[in-house]
């Protein structure tokens, strides 16, 4: 029997699918006498350290077997069922909701009653000005006809711009919840209820496995790169803790954020996330269940997301009274009874200054002179900005080189309140024993070493700490 040539690897680029790892990477065996293909899985894939597959018809006693039939000899030898290839499924390519599509809901806000609640109807009704900021930071909207007509809509807007999902919400004058759907889900049923075919967008649209894909404000991230992120179930919480805690112009303020409800924390959402501070507030609810939840899932995420840092807040867990985590109350639920201006007290009475860059003098007068220096709010109003959030500022990554005026401030922020005499929790792996010595250490190291990147560890826990004290007093204050 000469066959020793005539099984041999088919030439040429073209690969098959691996039987073993379904990857296109498979050579195989072609009959040189009949110019036929050896069986599917007789071939060799060329991914050799990641999957290996072999088989040589010589090895099996396939070359031997066909050998014999050909000489018209029996022969019991059967070959291996071949394993069934399964070809990859290709995905289908994410589809978003059209920006024009979109745009229609950025109108009717005079009947839209979450809006209008929030001027007129709760116990302290916000300026003009700063509802129409928030409008424009989260670009909110109203669905102005329909079964939904009046309801306030959330879009998910992800950090290239894509509009992933709208949530639509129907409130009371109490702004309490009562009726949630999703605009792609009203246009679907509206062309069916009229028997009309589904825009294409809509048909692919429909095919994404997961609507609600990114956070709510996401794309926020990129225009304020430096803030700390304060995370939340709800779109409503997100846009209630800017309004009581200040927009995120400045740095030191919370960039607020909602991943839609309990069971959407996760890694894919928080990818976005990666290198910044997240301070997490978890709904309250019966037994705990919910902070117990967020918290292992923040401490699966931290190990997952390099250089990203999460503190799931226990403040209501310590504060609420049992009926409140009964009733699964949010932080929310206890800012909408307070005076926002209590909140951003020194950003109201502060002037606007010809310049609005911040010398370490003016922020130290500043903090002297203010009635009440508890509070770390400082941003000014802006004039609004304009909608042009599908072309989102790139992330600065640059860290500034001289420290001065973010130790000045430190300085002013430490001097100004009452530090606490007990153990702070830092963070899961930390707790300061003594709050006035760890300070003094750090600003002492950080004022030696100004601009050394070596030591700038030092400077963000000092930062991490005045972030942990800022909303536990003001929460505790509220």
């Amino acid at each position: 029997m000469n066959a020793e040539h005539r099984y041999i690897f088919k030439k040429g680029s073209k690969k098959h699918y691996c039987p073993e790892c379904t990857k296109k990477r498979f050579v195989r065996y072609i009959d040189t006498h009949t110019g036929e293909l050896l069986p599917d899985q007789y071939g060799r894939c060329d991914r050799e350290s990641k999957c290996g597959y072999f088989l040589n018809p010589y090895k099996d006693g396939y070359a031997k077997a066909i050998w014999e039939q050909e000489q018209g000899n029996k022969t019991d030898w059967k070959p291996e069922q071949p394993k069934r290839i399964k070809k990859p499924v290709k995905k289908p390519k994410r589809a978003f909701i059209p920006v024009e599509v979109f745009n229609r809901t950025r109108a009717g806000y005079e009947q839209n009653t979450f809006i209008q609640n929030l001027l007129t109807r709760v116990a302290f009704p916000f300026e003009v000005q700063d509802i129409e900021k928030v409008i424009s930071l989260y670009h909110l909207g109203t669905v102005q006809n329909g079964y939904r007509a009046g309801a306030n809509t959330f879009p998910f807007i992800d950090v290239q711009g894509n509009i992933r999902a709208v949530q639509v919400k129907q409130f009371d004058e109490q702004n309490h919840t009562t009726g949630t759907d999703f605009l792609h889900s009203i246009i679907e049923k509206h062309h069916t209820r009229n028997s009309k075919a589904l825009p294409e967008w809509l048909e692919a649209y429909n095919k994404n496995e997961t609507k609600v894909s990114c956070l709510l404000g996401e794309h926020l991230l990129s225009k304020y790169p430096y803030n700390p992120v304060a995370l939340v179930e709800a779109p409503k919480t997100a846009i209630y803790g800017t309004l009581y805690f200040g927009f995120p112009e400045q740095p030191t303020n919370l960039l607020w954020l909602a991943v839609y409800n309990l069971s959407s924390l996760n890694l894919n959402k928080c990818q976005a996330l990666k290198g910044r501070n997240v301070f997490l507030f978890p709904d309250l609810s019966k037994d705990g269940k919910a902070f117990e939840l967020w918290s292992n899932k923040a401490t699966e995420i931290q190990k997952r997301l390099r250089g990203t840092y999460f503190h799931v807040s226990d403040l209501l867990e310590q504060l609420a009274p049992q009926q409140d985590k009964e009733q699964g109350k949010d932080i929310a639920d206890y800012l909408i009874k307070q005076d926002w201006q209590l909140f951003r007290k020194q950003e109201i009475k502060e002037t606007p200054q010809s310049e609005p860059e911040l010398d370490e003098t003016s922020t130290r007068e500043k903090s002297e002179k203010s009635e009440a220096p508890k509070k770390t709010f400082f941003s000014q109003p802006e004039p609004l900005p304009k909608v042009e959030v599908f072309q989102p500022e790139p992330i600065i990554k640059e860290q500034p080189q001289n420290w001065g005026n973010d130790i000045a401030e430190l300085e002013n922020y430490f001097t100004g309140i009452e530090l606490p005499t007990q153990p702070v929790k830092l963070n899961k792996s930390s707790t300061i024993k003594d709050c006035s010595l760890f300070i003094d250490s750090h600003l002492t190291t950080v004022k030696r070493n100004n601009g050394n990147r070596t030591f700038l560890p030092y400077l963000n826990r000092l930062q991490e700490l005045k972030q942990v004290l800022t909303i536990n007093i003001n929460l505790y204050e509220s």
